[in-house]
């Protein structure tokens, strides 16, 4: 079981990698004025739920506790980010807070996952 937990905490990286990384790879533009958002981030951010959901599974099934707050703010935030990339990722440019937002908003996730014990 710890082998396939530690598989997806894996690929849960991957997504979070993918949904920064396409937000770091927009910055320049983003102070332009030309940021959007790229299809990596709505990917990685898919991959993060879904991967995200599998792992509460698996550690609950594994019978590890499950610290449900910490995991429901996550989840929140993801969603938020989730929408707004969805909504607008046919738009050719962003509004600058907007695409602020979804950055500001993959941080905290990283840092609630890492620093949240």
């Amino acid at each position: 079981m710890d082998v396939l937990i530690h598989l997806f905490v894996g690929l849960h990286i991957i997504g979070i990698a993918a949904l920064l990384g396409g937000f770091l790879t927009q910055m320049k533009a983003m102070g332009q004025g030309a940021a959007r958002f790229v299809p990596g981030m709505l990917h990685g951010a898919l991959t993060m739920l879904v991967t995200g959901a599998i792992l509460v599974g698996l550690n609950q099934a594994d019978g590890h506790h499950v610290n449900t707050v910490k995991i429901g703010l996550k989840l929140a935030l993801l969603v938020v980010i989730l929408g707004l990339v969805y909504v607008k990722r046919d738009d050719e440019t962003v509004d600058k807070s907007m695409f602020g937002v979804v950055g500001l908003l993959t941080t905290a996730n990283i840092f609630i996952a890492v620093l949240w014990t």
